[in-house]
């Protein structure tokens, strides 16, 4: 029995097709809270951009000894797997062996497949390459990705964009805004297009949320990550062993990789954070506002007023950048990953126009979110 998924962000929509309802359920929790995912008919589905993950043993053969059989191919990595990549004719396929999945992309009619052996694994890669035909779809069209958290005020769509670079709070921005009426657009990354004469749309590109043990601590969400747990809930399945048997101790020391060069964090699915954690998730919204953070653990929180900071390069996404997924079947076609040049001046030249707030937080969350507090009253 085939089983179908709809998902929707702005004007861009993809259908994931499976054989097995562990793969499009997996899509639709995944994107659902953010973007308009909806279990649709199979029967329905004739036309449009469609990514068909099956479990096909056979299939999977026969397409990985095609992509292996002396033809010219490319090794690559792709979402931190190996991939060989090769052509067919018009057709684009690959064979990633450390996943066990074959894939083929036929341009004409859009349609991404992919066949391989193990369920987990194949809804995995299908909902990653879902949301990859939907940002080819947005990039195509004039919107770009931008390396920011977002909140959102409900009762007219305010966007309070934070940027900074790895470590400096934009995640713990997000959250305290988040904990205090705003709804939560994303942690990490927006998509965000020129509209009308001086706005800019926003929307959110879905991902796991990497949440550090001592923020979930302070945020006064450890109980909840723990009764979840212990209740036989999980998280999403790249969270590291040691963290959710850290959780299950109560033990909210921060976890590192060996010569902490990477903090292991709790991976929360985007629809975990309003039942466990009380957040609101906001689907859309119009930039109002930019926030640059920075975490200073012993310090009084206080926000600043200034002149516009302007946007690095780095702030916005970009084939160089985004080397975890690159565009190895053209879904933007020859579009950067960040968004094309022009629509990133458009929006650098939109953003500098709205209030610029340098933040300074701490480890007393209840000062840094009155701080925070005060700083929407300009917005």
């Amino acid at each position: 029995m085939i089983s179908a998924t709809r998902l929707q962000a702005a004007s861009a929509a993809v259908t994931v097709l499976s054989n097995q309802t562990e793969v499009t359920d997996w899509a639709r929790r995944y994107f659902g809270p953010w973007w308009a995912a909806s279990a649709v008919e199979a029967s329905s589905v004739c036309a449009g951009p469609v990514v068909v993950g099956a479990v096909d043993p056979t299939e999977h053969a026969a397409l990985t000894l095609q992509v292996h059989d002396g033809r010219p191919a490319e090794e690559v990595e792709y979402a931190r797997h190996r991939m060989l990549v090769a052509r067919d004719g018009d057709d684009i396929i690959a064979a990633s062996p450390d996943e066990a999945i074959a894939y083929r992309y036929t341009a004409s009619t859009g349609r991404l497949e992919l066949s391989g052996v193990a369920v987990m694994e194949l809804a995995l890669a299908a909902a990653r390459l879902a949301r990859e035909v939907v940002r080819g779809q947005l990039l195509r069209d004039g919107w770009a990705v931008l390396h920011a958290s977002a909140v959102v005020r409900p009762r007219d769509e305010a966007t309070l964009l934070s940027f900074g670079g790895k470590g400096a709070g934009k995640t713990t921005t997000a959250l305290l805004l988040a904990s205090a009426g705003w709804q939560l657009l994303a942690n990490d990354r927006v998509l965000v297009r020129p509209t009308g004469e001086r706005d800019v749309e926003v929307v959110p590109w879905p991902s796991a949320a990497a949440l550090g043990l001592g923020l979930v601590d302070s945020l006064g969400w450890g109980a909840a990550a723990r009764g979840h747990l212990q209740e036989g809930g999980a998280f999403h399945p790249t969270q590291h062993d040691s963290v959710t048997e850290a959780l299950l101790a109560g033990d909210f020391t921060p976890l590192w990789e060996d010569g902490k060069r990477r903090e292991r964090k709790v991976q929360v699915f985007p629809d975990q954070f309003t039942p466990l954690f009380g957040v609101a998730l906001a689907t859309s919204g119009r930039a109002a506002g930019l926030l640059f953070p920075q975490v200073e653990a012993d310090s009084s929180p206080v926000v600043t007023g200034g002149q516009a900071l302007g946007l690095r390069e780095d702030d916005f996404m970009s084939g160089a950048t985004e080397d975890r997924y690159p565009d190895i079947f053209e879904l933007a076609q020859g579009v950067d990953g960040g968004g094309r040049r022009s629509a990133r001046d458009e929006v650098s030249a939109r953003l500098a126009a709205l209030p610029h707030l340098r933040v300074r937080l701490s480890h007393d969350m209840p000062a840094s979110i009155a701080a925070l507090r005060k700083a929407t009253e300009a917005i």
